[in-house]
């Protein structure tokens, strides 16, 4: 997908992707991944995710990676905090002590290792083309028994152009099940009413980096 798609939508107020609260799901289970304060974690295409300050809050290095300048600004002005901004090669980062979002492109993205992955909106966003090299990426950035939290959403892709895009336990195995030890932890029906189509799930899947 054509990476100018995201700055239009940011640049236009677009984003119905982004939660005005934190993810429950991510408070629920978070835990269960028996992570220790100071783990550094990956969120990948982050936005302006509440999300980020939730899991600093748990002591953990929060490392975003998102495209649009407008969303890592906002991020910070909506938590009240300025932040340092500096030029690392081809990305400009935006930082505070326990945050760090990496305004880029997440395929020159080359930090890491990581303790720990957060994807709520990442997989979800991709079309097809781009999700096998997008969990490659994913894989090489954690470390051998590294965890993770994926979310994703299920429904009947023929009734409406993503994204979001469907995607299913099966298209899930086939992304991370090379790297990753899979689990699925949850299943919500019904989780985006608004969404066209006949029926939609979000399933939770926890990530262990096999190695």
């Amino acid at each position: 997908m054509d990476p100018s798609f995201w700055h239009e939508r940011w640049v236009d107020g677009r984003i119905g992707f982004h939660r005005p609260d934190t993810n429950p799901q991510l408070a629920a289970w978070w835990p269960s991944l028996g992570l220790t304060p100071g783990a550094r974690v990956l969120v990948p295409l982050c936005g302006k995710s509440l999300d980020l300050a939730w899991l600093a809050s748990q002591g953990h290095d929060v490392v975003g990676v998102e495209l649009s300048g407008i969303a890592c600004a906002a991020f910070f002005e909506s938590a009240g905090i300025t932040p340092s901004v500096e030029a690392r090669g081809e990305h400009v980062v935006w930082s505070t002590p326990g945050v760090a979002l990496w305004q880029g492109d997440f395929f020159q993205f080359e930090d890491g290792p990581f303790d720990a992955v957060y994807d709520r909106a990442a997989t979800i966003a991709l079309p097809p083309r781009l999700r096998s090299p997008y969990a490659a990426q994913v894989g090489r950035m954690i470390r051998a028994g590294g965890r993770g939290l994926l979310v994703a959403l299920d429904y009947p892709q023929h009734e409406k152009d993503g994204p979001p895009f469907a995607v299913p336990a099966d298209e899930v195995q086939r992304l991370y099940g090379p790297a990753f030890a899979l689990e699925e932890l949850d299943l919500v029906p019904d989780p985006a009413p608004d969404l066209p189509v006949s029926r939609v799930r979000e399933h939770l899947w926890r990530l262990t980096r096999r190695g």
